[in-house]
């Protein structure tokens, strides 16, 4: 049973940082690609970043380029998003997800689990 818990979420003002992480378990952590998407109050799911499942390739959406950073540890199931520079408009809801393979995928769709959440709030 795959199972993905994210953590590292909270409370941050603007310009400040966070690390979110994503312990993954009842999977081939190494076979598969990754990702984050976040979903704000009223609006729909968003893709955020993608990264494959050697780590060597890592896609990201305009708004997170520049400031986000998505990384994995295959030796301990780990996925990792590096916030800097965070702004009010990244407030939500943070979801790591596996993909349906072993690269990244830039669609919701191209998901086949996600965890249930860590919340982000970035004050101004």
């Amino acid at each position: 049973q795959v199972q993905l818990a994210e953590s590292g979420g909270g409370l941050v003002q603007a310009g400040g940082s966070l690390r979110l992480s994503c312990a993954a378990s009842g999977l081939t952590f190494s076979s598969y690609g990754m990702g984050w998407s976040r979903q704000a109050p009223g609006k729909e799911r968003e893709f955020v970043a993608s990264i494959s499942y050697n780590g060597l390739t890592t896609y990201y959406t305009d708004s997170a380029k520049g400031r986000f950073t998505i990384s994995r540890d295959n030796a301990k199931n780990t996925l990792y998003l590096q916030m800097n520079s965070l702004k009010p408009e990244d407030t939500a809801v943070y979801y790591c997800g596996r993909t349906a393979g072993k690269f990244t995928s830039a669609e919701i769709s191209g998901y086949r689990y996600w965890g249930q959440g860590t919340q982000v709030t970035v004050s101004s």
